[in-house]
């Protein structure tokens, strides 16, 4: 079996060295080329790491708990887990993913524990304020899509008043003037935030916020007339809408009037849902909510914690939407992106 001690006369480096590269703590510590050089002499000799002898040196089991509420069954929000699969293979740990949907909370948690679990990410399917489960108050904890009325824990959430911003911004830009909002009747963070960024940008730009020209709405039948009911009264030629979902009633009222969504007026959406944003045509333009993202950025603030790493040490890989620093003040917030696609019209 090829250990350590080989690698090193190989590369001519400590072992020390080569422990750190090959255990995945050499970011900060280890040049680079070195590293490349320790990882490109280690394969060429097969080396393969021993779990078991690692975590006896170490006291850790490289093992995350993703817990989460609705996210691990729903399938747009999935991007957290793949980003926090992502940034856990990068720093050679593997994660167990746990949902408590209808389940004892308690009990899931502890059947982690069990498998010794070196840290927890705590994830909601919608932007919330939520209470951390006493079973994890004393473990390494990342709260994701979620935040801690206490702030004890760092977390990681979208920038809700930016989404609500740069999406009113674009349809100011594209020259509508009647800009109408489609929101949420449910009460939640997403809601509260994006309707302030959408009033703070009609104001900042001069467009003037008028109250008549929000709706909130839920689903279904009592939405579509709704919206149908703002068109004939008000006769907006710009929608932010809340989600994608709420944008399929703009498109279905327009249609019905004889309206081309993108030519006689714009809509912009929240979520770059899969199906929809790209099945409805014209295709919508959409804030992309940054779920690969917070789930990257989860796990590397988590594995910081455990390993003790400095904050400022980790680079971050380039994302659709730029990554918030490990040191940011919770709750960390990231600018989501606006995806350019056809539904809003050049001005």
């Amino acid at each position: 079996m090829v250990t350590m001690k080989q690698i090193a006369q190989r590369t001519g480096v400590s072992v020390s060295t080569v422990s750190l590269v090959m255990n995945h703590r050499d970011e900060g510590r280890v040049k680079p080329e070195v590293a490349a050089r320790v990882r490109a002499t280690a394969k060429a000799m097969g080396y393969v790491v021993n779990p078991m002898a690692s975590s006896l040196r170490t006291n850790r089991t490289h093992i995350l708990g993703f817990v989460s509420e609705e996210v691990a069954t729903t399938p747009y929000a999935g991007g957290i887990i793949r980003g926090a699969q992502d940034a856990a293979s990068r720093f050679g740990y593997v994660m167990i993913t746990v949902s408590v949907d209808g389940q004892d909370e308690d009990a899931e948690i502890a059947a982690l524990k069990r498998y010794g679990t070196d840290g927890f990410l705590y994830a909601k399917m919608s932007n919330c304020i939520t209470r951390v489960p006493a079973s994890l108050e004393r473990e390494p904890l990342v709260l994701v899509d979620a935040t801690d009325p206490d702030n004890r824990f760092p977390s990681v959430e979208p920038n809700e008043f930016r989404i609500g911003y740069d999406a009113t911004c674009r349809l100011v830009d594209a020259g509508c003037e009647r800009i109408a909002y489609i929101g949420c009747t449910e009460p939640m963070l997403a809601q509260d935030g994006r309707l302030a960024g959408y009033r703070a940008a009609l104001e900042e730009t001069g467009a003037g916020y008028d109250p008549s020209l929000v709706v909130d709405v839920l689903d279904n039948g009592p939405a579509l007339r709704a919206v149908s009911a703002l068109f004939d009264r008000a006769r907006p030629d710009g929608f932010f809408c809340f989600n994608d979902a709420r944008a399929w009633y703009v498109y279905e009222c327009a249609a019905r009037r004889g309206l081309t969504v993108g030519r006689d007026l714009s809509v912009v959406g929240v979520d770059n849902h899969r199906v929809l944003a790209e099945t409805l045509d014209p295709r919508l333009t959409t804030v992309e909510l940054p779920h690969y993202e917070m789930g990257y950025w989860a796990v590397c603030r988590l594995v910081a914690g455990i390993e003790d790493r400095p904050l400022d040490g980790i680079d971050m890989p380039r994302t659709t939407a730029a990554m918030p620093p490990l040191d940011a003040p919770s709750p960390a917030r990231i600018h989501c992106a606006l995806i350019e696609k056809e539904s809003v019209r050049t001005a």
